[in-house]
């Protein structure tokens, strides 16, 4: 396996002599998220498999082209998961992408994000070098926690190679009920239960439907049924899978997904389109042709930020515009990480190609 850690770095550094840009790439599931980059490609999948996990600790180091599926696997085997529930979008999944791009799934609001949950990284800079940060614990490393800053990231900062997660243990205990509400309803049902002892770990509301997953100890989701109501779902964990991977009926077609991190509290947002909630309130997807300017208007509005999640026109940009002073300090990050700007360029945001 050093030997592919050779070759990546040797690629990486002939890149960066020659000011060539590299596409980083794993399985190439989420290639559609950002903005897309020419280059050559650095291939991660060959370097794979798990090389620690120690479930009684519940950490888990895994390498980057690893299957993501193959971890889910082992986890699974040993009553413990990947407690963000990331997305794949695809069985060629890798674990480093899963962790570059940075995607949790319905879980998110309860556990937290991709970001909470790695403890280290082994990686390369856009030098070429092997570096690590962290490990089985918590480390900054230069003011930087360099590992978590690699979450989200897709690949700008640097090439993941290996990643240390925290895992959790499996809930006993699950069931996924369903209630008819109103937009405005269910929002405020979903804020009042988050200041209430349920074992909610996912909600979900699209057209009159309210979707609620419990879990925990039998007792304590026993409980939260009977004070909740609303009717039983035979295969809840096919919703939340379908959910997760996108294969509701609301996402289909060509209409722009736009991906909305707001308030909670947020009422029901005034744009024109098709709206599915989730995370207690605080996700909202739109599927809209309503302007981008309109869009990130009615996000900021609301406490939060907008993503165009998919689309084939990218020419609005797809992450929220940054203030001057975080643009500002993306830059810094790069030029630290990556000074000749080769690794996923524009990536992010076009006007970030390079440090310089």
């Amino acid at each position: 396996m050093d030997s592919i850690i050779q070759q990546l770095s040797e690629q990486v550094r002939s890149a960066a002599a020659d000011k060539r840009p590299l596409c980083v790439r794993g399985g190439g599931t989420k290639d559609f998220y950002g903005h897309p980059v020419q280059g050559d490609r650095l291939d991660t999948t060959a370097y794979r498999g798990i090389v620690d996990y120690s479930p009684t600790e519940l950490v888990i180091s895994v390498r980057a082209g690893t299957p993501l599926a193959d971890v889910e696997a082992a986890t699974l085997e040993k009553g413990q998961m990947l407690a963000f529930e990331p997305p794949h979008f695809g069985s060629a999944a890798t674990l480093g992408g899963c962790v570059a791009a940075g995607l949790s799934g319905p879980r998110r609001a309860q556990t937290g994000a991709v970001r909470d949950f790695v403890l280290g990284v082994r990686m390369l800079d856009g030098r070429g070098r092997d570096l690590r940060f962290g490990g089985q614990v918590m480390k900054n490393v230069a003011g930087y926690d360099v590992s978590r800053l690699m979450a989200g990231a897709l690949g700008t900062l640097g090439v993941l190679t290996e990643i240390s997660l925290k895992v959790l243990p499996r809930p006993v205990a699950e069931t996924t009920l369903q209630l008819e509400a109103t937009p405005a309803d269910a929002i405020r049902m979903m804020n009042e239960w988050a200041g209430c002892p349920l074992p909610i770990t996912a909600t979900c509301y699209f057209e009159g439907t309210l979707t609620v997953r419990l879990a925990g100890a039998q007792a304590a989701v026993d409980k939260a049924r009977r004070d909740l109501g609303g009717a039983t779902i035979a295969d809840g964990a096919s919703f939340w899978s379908d959910l997760r991977e996108q294969r509701l009926s609301f996402f289909a077609g060509d209409t722009p997904l736009w991906r909305l991190s707001v308030k909670s509290t947020t009422a029901p947002l005034d744009l024109p389109g098709t709206q599915l909630i989730e995370w207690g309130g605080a996700l909202r997807w739109l599927k809209s042709d309503a302007p981008a300017e309109a869009v990130r208007k009615a996000a900021a509005n609301s406490g939060g930020h907008a993503t165009l999640f998919r689309a084939t026109d990218k020419a609005a940009g797809v992450f929220h515009p940054l203030a001057p002073a975080i643009l500002s300090l993306h830059r810094r990050l790069k030029q630290a990480l990556d000074p000749e700007g080769i690794l996923n360029p524009g990536r992010m945001y076009p006007d970030i190609p390079s440090s310089k």
